[in-house]
């Protein structure tokens, strides 16, 4: 399955079910909380990668998340495929 949403600045990216086992296996501890990675994407800061242009993190804090982290970072990843956009969550993680 793959879940589309928008970000704040207007961009179209997706979620799909392959990248989030890849997020679930490499930090269980995001499991349960699939809407708030969403929610970062939708709504929180965003900052580029200093040396991969098309590379940028999304990041915000939470107040209900677990005692062992109170935020959620996604890396999204922004490319082209067919002349169309084509921006997917990579992976995510507490910081």
């Amino acid at each position: 399955m793959r879940e589309e949403f928008q970000d704040r600045y207007g961009n179209i990216i997706y979620l799909t079910d392959e990248r989030w086992e890849h997020i679930l296996v490499n930090h269980p501890e995001l499991d349960g909380y699939r809407a708030e990675v969403i929610r970062t994407v939708r709504s929180g800061k965003r900052t580029q990668d200093a040396m991969i242009p098309y590379k940028f993190y999304y990041n915000k804090k939470f107040s209900h998340l677990n005692e062992e982290f109170d935020a959620i970072e996604v890396v999204v990843l922004f490319k082209w495929q067919n002349n169309q956009p084509n921006n997917f969550i990579l992976t995510a993680y507490p910081p």
